[in-house]
């Protein structure tokens, strides 16, 4: 007879501040802000630490969040070696319009893989810091977020054992896909979508970027879009249908479309290259509505996810990241637990203004090949707008940068939304 009892919940080990659930920018972010304050946390991921280093990410940093990291002495090597952006050009009717957005905001951005950026954290919590680092886990599962001794359980990869650790915060930072969003009760979290009806096929290429800058290609076959990632790594992005295979765009088909909707008079040509990854994204956001229950904390895209229209993703986890280190660093300094109580409204202000600027640019990516002449006259409305009128200009430049972002270092708003950290 087959036994369909719960697996036994084993013993805890030794209690910990902090369990963090998942090692991208937000989770390790997150760990070395409370290892370098003294805050005990333990980081758990499924995946193996050479796996995490090298699967292909997003590369765009905005300058708020690489002077925040490197306030926190998390940005030597991206301010070594991170190319700088000042301007992004959009070719429409076979023009080039250069957008000069840092002569107009006095910010740019940093152009630095997220695997180089997750390599380098991991370096600095486990191999300076000596941080508690366990890869390759299995089978995770959070309990008692609703009260005053949650855990985090999960089979040892190596001994093939379930082990559980007790915590007084458990912080979800295990993406779209991770077990803590839901482990949110479905009555008290709201998930609010937005299908744009379209997807993308996200290349890689083994080639030399064509341009100095990030090209946006607004055709009627489609958008088409050129993001350097090194001197030898280009990203390049198509539109094609929801669902697409990518299977049906061999090497010749791509760089004859990339070729069709990005090629423009006096624009150097395309320099191709192999093609070393070649996926479709369907094109959705979404946000988590409250960020927090309990004692779970969520962070980066198990609470929010942003489609990668202005590379707002990972620009989004570190600023979660920030702001709950702090609150959670002032809990365990002085037992205030006010920042706790406001993370996740504090969280969403800036989440939704980035939501917000990503549904308006997608229209404006997306409308001239929407087959609605209306949606394509406004569409090209909203680009020529950027060029004739300064505030346009500026209100763009502002939003595509992120200058508008502030972490404010621990002063958040209290709130109860959600019942976070009700128990304390």
């Amino acid at each position: 007879m087959i036994d369909f009892s719960p697996a036994p919940v084993p013993p805890p080990e030794p209690r910990v501040a902090v369990v963090i659930v998942g090692a991208g920018p937000a989770g390790l972010t997150l760990a070395n802000l409370l290892r370098d304050a003294s805050v005990d946390c333990v980081v758990l991921e499924q995946e193996s630490r050479e796996f995490i280093e090298q699967r292909p990410r997003a590369g765009f940093l905005e300058e708020w969040a690489v002077r925040a990291l490197e306030r926190h002495g998390l940005a030597g090597r991206l301010l070594e070696t991170a190319q700088t952006h000042s301007e992004c050009e959009f070719r429409i009717d076979g023009e080039r319009l250069r957008f000069p957005y840092t002569e107009i905001s006095g910010h740019h951005h940093f152009v630095y893989p997220q695997p180089l950026l997750v390599t380098d954290l991991v370096r600095e919590y486990a191999d300076v810091k000596g941080g508690d680092i366990r890869f390759g886990v299995r089978d995770v599962e959070v309990h008692g977020i609703d009260t005053d001794e949650p855990s985090v359980s999960y089979t040892d990869p190596d001994s093939g054992e379930r082990r559980r650790i007790a915590c007084e915060v458990i912080a979800g930072c295990d993406g779209a896909r991770g077990v803590t969003r839901a482990a949110l009760p479905p009555e008290r979290a709201h998930l609010a979508r937005l299908d744009h009806g379209v997807g993308w096929l996200a290349l890689l290429a083994e080639a030399p970027p064509s341009s100095d800058c990030v090209v946006f290609g607004v055709h009627p076959r489609g958008f088409a879009a050129h993001m350097a990632r090194s001197p030898q790594v280009t990203r390049y992005y198509l539109e094609v249908p929801p669902g697409e295979d990518p299977e049906n765009w061999p090497h010749e088909r791509v760089w004859s479309e990339l070729r069709e909707r990005l090629s423009v008079g006096g624009a150097p040509p395309l320099t191709e290259g192999r093609l070393i990854e070649k996926r479709v994204l369907d094109m959705h956001n979404y946000v988590v509505q409250p960020m927090a229950y309990g004692r779970l904390f969520l962070a980066g895209d198990a609470a929010h996810l942003v489609a990668p229209i202005a590379a707002k993703g990972m620009n989004l986890a570190l600023h979660d990241a920030l702001l709950l280190a702090d609150a959670l660093i002032a809990y365990h300094r002085t037992g205030d637990t006010g920042g706790l109580r406001g993370y996740s409204a504090a969280s969403l202000r800036r989440v939704w203004q980035y939501q917000e600027f990503s549904e308006w640019f997608a229209e404006l990516l997306h409308g001239p090949s929407s087959g609605d002449p209306f949606r394509a006259g406004n569409a090209i409305a909203r680009l020529r707008r950027l060029f004739h009128s300064p505030a346009a200009a500026a209100a763009f430049a502002e939003s595509y940068i992120g200058a508008t972002a502030k972490v404010t270092d621990g002063k958040l708003p209290t709130s109860s939304q959600g019942g976070a950290f009700s128990h304390v």
